[in-house]
Protein backbone atom coordinates (compact mmCIF):
# COMPACT_ATOMS: atom_id res chain seq x y z
CA UNK A 1 0.00 0.00 0.00
CA UNK A 2 1.22 3.60 -0.71
CA UNK A 3 2.63 5.67 2.28
CA UNK A 4 -0.14 7.50 3.17
CA UNK A 5 -0.11 11.13 3.70
CA UNK A 6 -1.54 11.32 7.43
CA UNK A 7 -2.67 14.91 8.83
CA UNK A 8 -0.92 15.84 11.83
CA UNK A 9 -3.21 17.61 14.52
CA UNK A 10 -1.53 20.54 16.09
CA UNK A 11 -2.49 19.77 19.48
CA UNK A 12 -3.18 16.43 20.71
CA UNK A 13 -6.01 15.94 23.16
CA UNK A 14 -7.45 13.43 25.35
CA UNK A 15 -10.50 12.88 23.46
CA UNK A 16 -8.41 12.53 20.08
CA UNK A 17 -6.30 9.79 21.77
CA UNK A 18 -9.55 8.14 22.83
CA UNK A 19 -10.91 8.80 19.24
CA UNK A 20 -8.06 6.92 17.78
CA UNK A 21 -7.96 4.13 20.10
CA UNK A 22 -11.95 4.08 19.16
CA UNK A 23 -11.00 3.66 15.08
CA UNK A 24 -8.20 1.14 15.70
CA UNK A 25 -9.69 -1.65 17.85
CA UNK A 26 -13.80 -1.01 16.36
CA UNK A 27 -13.22 0.61 12.90
CA UNK A 28 -10.07 -0.97 11.43
CA UNK A 29 -10.43 -1.54 8.06
CA UNK A 30 -11.07 -4.65 6.54
CA UNK A 31 -8.37 -6.33 4.78
CA UNK A 32 -8.76 -6.62 0.84
CA UNK A 33 -9.75 -10.72 1.18
CA UNK A 34 -12.16 -10.17 4.10
CA UNK A 35 -15.49 -11.60 3.35
CA UNK A 36 -17.71 -9.35 1.12
CA UNK A 37 -19.11 -6.34 3.67
CA UNK A 38 -22.06 -5.47 1.00
CA UNK A 39 -25.06 -7.70 -0.11
CA UNK A 40 -27.13 -7.97 -2.66
CA UNK A 41 -30.55 -6.16 -3.45
CA UNK A 42 -33.07 -8.72 -3.82
CA UNK A 43 -34.33 -8.84 -7.42
CA UNK A 44 -37.72 -8.28 -6.24
CA UNK A 45 -40.04 -7.72 -2.65
CA UNK A 46 -43.24 -8.57 -1.93
CA UNK A 47 -45.69 -5.51 -1.51
CA UNK A 48 -49.23 -4.83 -1.90
CA UNK A 49 -49.42 -3.34 -5.92
CA UNK A 50 -52.44 -1.61 -5.75
CA UNK A 51 -51.47 0.54 -2.68
CA UNK A 52 -48.28 0.98 -3.42
CA UNK A 53 -49.74 2.78 -7.51
CA UNK A 54 -51.72 4.82 -5.49
CA UNK A 55 -49.44 5.98 -3.40
CA UNK A 56 -47.12 6.75 -6.65
CA UNK A 57 -50.22 8.65 -7.14
CA UNK A 58 -49.98 10.46 -4.13
CA UNK A 59 -46.53 10.85 -4.28
CA UNK A 60 -46.40 12.73 -7.22
CA UNK A 61 -49.60 15.40 -6.90
CA UNK A 62 -48.63 18.99 -5.72
CA UNK A 63 -52.13 19.69 -4.43
CA UNK A 64 -50.83 17.92 -0.88
CA UNK A 65 -48.67 20.58 -0.43
CA UNK A 66 -50.83 23.96 1.14
CA UNK A 67 -49.88 26.56 -2.59
CA UNK A 68 -50.09 23.40 -4.92
CA UNK A 69 -46.72 24.20 -6.15
CA UNK A 70 -44.87 20.80 -5.10
CA UNK A 71 -45.38 17.12 -4.71
CA UNK A 72 -42.50 14.67 -2.91
CA UNK A 73 -41.17 13.92 -5.96
CA UNK A 74 -40.36 17.38 -6.62
CA UNK A 75 -37.40 16.74 -4.03
CA UNK A 76 -37.03 13.19 -4.77
CA UNK A 77 -36.58 13.22 -8.51
CA UNK A 78 -36.85 9.88 -10.24
CA UNK A 79 -34.23 11.79 -13.00
CA UNK A 80 -31.57 12.11 -10.13
CA UNK A 81 -31.52 8.52 -8.52
CA UNK A 82 -34.67 9.60 -6.07
CA UNK A 83 -32.76 12.57 -4.85
CA UNK A 84 -32.46 16.22 -5.00
CA UNK A 85 -30.12 17.65 -7.23
CA UNK A 86 -30.31 21.09 -5.73
CA UNK A 87 -28.42 21.57 -2.64
CA UNK A 88 -30.92 22.33 -0.60
CA UNK A 89 -34.90 21.85 -1.55
CA UNK A 90 -37.62 24.61 -2.42
CA UNK A 91 -40.98 23.72 -0.44
CA UNK A 92 -44.53 25.90 -0.70
CA UNK A 93 -44.12 29.45 -1.03
CA UNK A 94 -40.71 29.49 -1.96
CA UNK A 95 -39.15 28.48 1.32
CA UNK A 96 -35.92 26.63 1.69
CA UNK A 97 -34.86 24.02 3.54
CA UNK A 98 -31.30 23.58 5.40
CA UNK A 99 -30.53 19.67 4.68
CA UNK A 100 -29.96 17.95 1.21
CA UNK A 101 -33.24 15.71 0.33
CA UNK A 102 -31.78 12.15 0.58
CA UNK A 103 -32.86 9.45 -1.91
CA UNK A 104 -35.94 7.69 -1.75
CA UNK A 105 -34.83 4.75 -3.48
CA UNK A 106 -34.22 1.41 -1.45
CA UNK A 107 -35.10 3.40 1.58
CA UNK A 108 -37.12 0.49 2.52
CA UNK A 109 -33.78 -0.83 3.56
CA UNK A 110 -32.65 1.55 5.90
CA UNK A 111 -32.62 1.28 9.55
CA UNK A 112 -34.15 4.56 10.38
CA UNK A 113 -35.58 7.65 8.68
CA UNK A 114 -34.07 11.13 8.28
CA UNK A 115 -30.57 11.98 8.40
CA UNK A 116 -31.19 11.74 11.76
CA UNK A 117 -32.87 8.96 12.45
CA UNK A 118 -36.04 10.72 13.97
CA UNK A 119 -38.56 8.45 12.03
CA UNK A 120 -38.56 4.62 12.75
CA UNK A 121 -40.53 3.36 9.26
CA UNK A 122 -41.39 4.60 5.94
CA UNK A 123 -44.80 5.32 7.17
CA UNK A 124 -43.56 7.71 10.10
CA UNK A 125 -41.07 9.40 7.51
CA UNK A 126 -43.98 10.46 5.17
CA UNK A 127 -45.72 12.54 7.86
CA UNK A 128 -42.54 14.99 8.48
CA UNK A 129 -42.99 16.41 4.99
CA UNK A 130 -46.44 16.94 4.62
CA UNK A 131 -46.27 19.27 7.73
CA UNK A 132 -43.07 21.19 8.26
CA UNK A 133 -44.14 24.57 7.20
CA UNK A 134 -40.86 24.53 4.56
CA UNK A 135 -41.78 21.83 2.92
CA UNK A 136 -45.51 20.84 2.14
CA UNK A 137 -47.20 22.77 4.79
CA UNK A 138 -50.16 21.06 5.39
CA UNK A 139 -52.12 19.65 8.30
CA UNK A 140 -54.26 16.22 8.59
CA UNK A 141 -57.50 18.34 7.87
CA UNK A 142 -56.22 20.32 4.75
CA UNK A 143 -55.07 16.75 3.06
CA UNK A 144 -58.53 14.91 4.41
CA UNK A 145 -60.32 17.70 2.59
CA UNK A 146 -58.42 17.83 -0.56
CA UNK A 147 -58.61 14.35 -1.00
CA UNK A 148 -62.25 13.81 0.08
CA UNK A 149 -63.30 16.61 -2.18
CA UNK A 150 -61.59 14.73 -4.79
CA UNK A 151 -63.99 11.98 -7.00
CA UNK A 152 -60.99 10.39 -8.22
CA UNK A 153 -59.88 9.78 -4.73
CA UNK A 154 -63.04 9.10 -3.41
CA UNK A 155 -63.18 5.92 -5.54
CA UNK A 156 -59.72 5.06 -5.56
CA UNK A 157 -59.33 4.84 -1.89
CA UNK A 158 -62.58 2.99 -1.71
CA UNK A 159 -61.71 0.22 -4.18
CA UNK A 160 -57.79 0.14 -2.22
CA UNK A 161 -58.63 0.32 1.54
CA UNK A 162 -62.58 -0.19 1.49
CA UNK A 163 -63.10 3.28 2.72
CA UNK A 164 -63.33 6.69 1.63
CA UNK A 165 -60.17 8.69 2.09
CA UNK A 166 -58.37 8.98 5.55
CA UNK A 167 -54.62 10.99 6.38
CA UNK A 168 -53.69 7.34 7.68
CA UNK A 169 -54.50 5.44 4.43
CA UNK A 170 -52.59 8.14 2.71
CA UNK A 171 -49.53 7.75 4.70
CA UNK A 172 -49.52 3.89 4.53
CA UNK A 173 -50.13 4.63 0.04
CA UNK A 174 -46.92 6.72 0.07
CA UNK A 175 -45.10 4.40 2.24
CA UNK A 176 -46.26 0.75 0.25
CA UNK A 177 -44.87 3.39 -2.83
CA UNK A 178 -41.43 3.97 -1.30
CA UNK A 179 -41.31 0.41 -0.36
CA UNK A 180 -41.60 -0.69 -3.73
CA UNK A 181 -38.44 1.96 -4.96
CA UNK A 182 -35.59 -0.48 -4.99
CA UNK A 183 -32.98 -0.69 -7.64
CA UNK A 184 -31.60 -4.30 -8.23
CA UNK A 185 -29.49 -5.63 -10.57
CA UNK A 186 -26.44 -2.86 -10.29
CA UNK A 187 -23.23 -4.22 -11.75
CA UNK A 188 -21.87 -4.71 -8.20
CA UNK A 189 -24.77 -7.11 -7.03
CA UNK A 190 -24.50 -9.08 -10.40
CA UNK A 191 -20.79 -9.51 -9.60
CA UNK A 192 -21.26 -10.65 -5.87
CA UNK A 193 -24.19 -13.07 -7.57
CA UNK A 194 -20.91 -13.96 -9.68
CA UNK A 195 -23.11 -13.18 -12.96
CA UNK A 196 -20.33 -10.95 -14.25
CA UNK A 197 -16.99 -9.49 -13.86
CA UNK A 198 -15.27 -6.26 -12.93
CA UNK A 199 -12.64 -4.40 -14.41
CA UNK A 200 -9.15 -4.61 -12.98
CA UNK A 201 -10.01 -0.54 -12.03
CA UNK A 202 -13.47 -1.51 -10.41
CA UNK A 203 -11.53 -4.35 -8.53
CA UNK A 204 -8.61 -2.14 -6.88
CA UNK A 205 -11.52 0.31 -6.32
CA UNK A 206 -13.40 -2.11 -4.17
CA UNK A 207 -10.15 -3.39 -2.64
CA UNK A 208 -9.17 0.61 -1.41
CA UNK A 209 -12.73 0.35 -0.07
CA UNK A 210 -12.54 -2.39 2.15
CA UNK A 211 -8.99 -1.87 2.78
CA UNK A 212 -8.86 2.02 3.64
CA UNK A 213 -12.11 1.89 5.89
CA UNK A 214 -14.97 2.71 3.80
CA UNK A 215 -16.41 -0.66 4.32
CA UNK A 216 -16.51 0.03 7.96
CA UNK A 217 -19.68 2.74 7.80
CA UNK A 218 -20.69 1.67 4.55
CA UNK A 219 -21.50 -1.69 4.62
CA UNK A 220 -24.95 -4.34 4.61
CA UNK A 221 -27.47 -4.56 1.79
CA UNK A 222 -27.74 -0.82 1.43
CA UNK A 223 -23.88 0.16 1.69
CA UNK A 224 -25.14 2.48 4.27
CA UNK A 225 -28.66 3.11 6.29
CA UNK A 226 -27.99 0.75 9.28
CA UNK A 227 -25.99 2.95 11.52
CA UNK A 228 -25.05 6.27 12.94
CA UNK A 229 -21.71 7.75 12.33
CA UNK A 230 -19.78 11.30 13.10
CA UNK A 231 -19.56 13.68 10.06
CA UNK A 232 -15.36 15.14 10.76
CA UNK A 233 -14.28 12.32 13.13
CA UNK A 234 -10.73 12.80 12.83
CA UNK A 235 -10.47 16.34 11.21
CA UNK A 236 -14.09 18.38 12.07
CA UNK A 237 -16.78 19.23 9.57
CA UNK A 238 -18.07 22.65 9.90
CA UNK A 239 -21.11 22.56 12.18
CA UNK A 240 -24.55 24.59 12.28
CA UNK A 241 -27.40 24.79 14.50
CA UNK A 242 -30.00 24.88 11.43
CA UNK A 243 -28.40 21.02 10.98
CA UNK A 244 -30.93 18.36 11.22
CA UNK A 245 -28.26 16.17 13.15
CA UNK A 246 -28.16 13.74 16.43
CA UNK A 247 -27.92 16.42 18.42
CA UNK A 248 -31.92 17.58 17.67
CA UNK A 249 -32.99 14.69 18.85
CA UNK A 250 -30.57 13.80 21.97
CA UNK A 251 -29.01 17.04 22.98
CA UNK A 252 -25.88 15.57 23.37
CA UNK A 253 -23.03 17.38 22.18
CA UNK A 254 -21.31 14.52 21.23
CA UNK A 255 -23.95 14.10 18.78
CA UNK A 256 -23.54 17.78 16.99
CA UNK A 257 -22.69 16.03 13.25
CA UNK A 258 -23.83 12.36 13.73
CA UNK A 259 -25.97 11.58 11.16
CA UNK A 260 -27.27 8.25 9.58
CA UNK A 261 -24.60 7.04 7.07
CA UNK A 262 -26.45 7.40 3.54
CA UNK A 263 -26.78 4.91 1.29
CA UNK A 264 -23.79 4.86 -1.52
CA UNK A 265 -26.26 2.95 -3.93
CA UNK A 266 -26.98 4.47 -6.86
CA UNK A 267 -24.27 7.17 -5.57
CA UNK A 268 -23.00 8.59 -9.39
CA UNK A 269 -26.75 9.80 -9.76
CA UNK A 270 -27.61 11.61 -6.40
CA UNK A 271 -25.24 14.55 -6.48
CA UNK A 272 -24.71 17.36 -4.69
CA UNK A 273 -23.46 15.15 -1.88
CA UNK A 274 -23.30 15.31 2.08
CA UNK A 275 -26.09 16.43 4.35
CA UNK A 276 -25.69 20.00 3.15
CA UNK A 277 -25.13 19.76 0.04
CA UNK A 278 -21.85 21.22 -0.45
CA UNK A 279 -19.71 18.92 -2.97
CA UNK A 280 -21.12 18.95 -6.59
CA UNK A 281 -18.56 15.61 -7.70
CA UNK A 282 -18.23 12.54 -6.33
CA UNK A 283 -14.45 12.67 -6.50
CA UNK A 284 -14.27 15.62 -4.29
CA UNK A 285 -16.98 13.95 -2.10
CA UNK A 286 -14.53 11.35 -1.91
CA UNK A 287 -11.72 13.53 -1.07
CA UNK A 288 -13.28 15.33 1.92
CA UNK A 289 -14.53 12.06 3.20
CA UNK A 290 -10.96 10.39 3.36
CA UNK A 291 -9.50 13.52 5.32
CA UNK A 292 -12.47 14.29 7.58
CA UNK A 293 -13.06 10.71 8.64
CA UNK A 294 -10.22 9.06 7.70
CA UNK A 295 -7.75 11.75 8.39
CA UNK A 296 -5.35 11.53 5.12
CA UNK A 297 -5.67 12.41 1.57
CA UNK A 298 -6.34 10.43 -1.71
CA UNK A 299 -3.74 10.49 -4.23
CA UNK A 300 -5.66 10.85 -8.22
CA UNK A 301 -5.06 7.09 -8.75
CA UNK A 302 -7.15 5.90 -5.72
CA UNK A 303 -9.97 8.77 -6.41
CA UNK A 304 -10.02 6.98 -9.99
CA UNK A 305 -10.67 3.27 -8.66
CA UNK A 306 -12.83 4.44 -5.78
CA UNK A 307 -15.38 6.83 -8.35
CA UNK A 308 -14.95 3.11 -10.60
CA UNK A 309 -15.66 1.26 -8.14
CA UNK A 310 -18.86 3.12 -6.78
CA UNK A 311 -20.09 3.76 -10.30
CA UNK A 312 -20.90 -0.02 -10.15
CA UNK A 313 -23.82 0.62 -7.35
CA UNK A 314 -25.72 1.88 -9.97
CA UNK A 315 -28.95 -0.20 -10.45
CA UNK A 316 -32.00 -0.76 -12.54
CA UNK A 317 -34.73 1.72 -12.08
CA UNK A 318 -37.91 0.84 -9.79
CA UNK A 319 -39.79 -1.47 -11.82
CA UNK A 320 -43.09 0.44 -10.62
CA UNK A 321 -41.77 3.42 -12.82
CA UNK A 322 -40.43 2.33 -15.48
CA UNK A 323 -43.75 0.42 -16.22
CA UNK A 324 -45.55 4.02 -16.30
CA UNK A 325 -43.11 5.88 -18.28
Amino acid sequence: MPQRNIKKCDKIDTMKIFIYIFIAVFLAPLPAEAADPIKPIPLSIKYDRKKAELGKILFMDPGLSSDKSVACVSCHSFDHGGADPRPVSVGAHGKTGHVNAPTVYNSYFNFRQFWNGRAKDLKEQARGPLHNPVEMAMDKAEIERYLGESGFYVETFRNVYGVAPTYENALDAIAEFEKALITPDCKFDRFLRKEVQLTALEKRGYRLFKTLGCATCHNGINIGGNSFQKMGLIFPYPWKESFPDRYHITHSPVDKNVYKVPTLRNIELTAPYFHDGSVPTLELALRKMAYHNLGFDLNAEEVEALTAFLKTLTGEPPTIIRESR
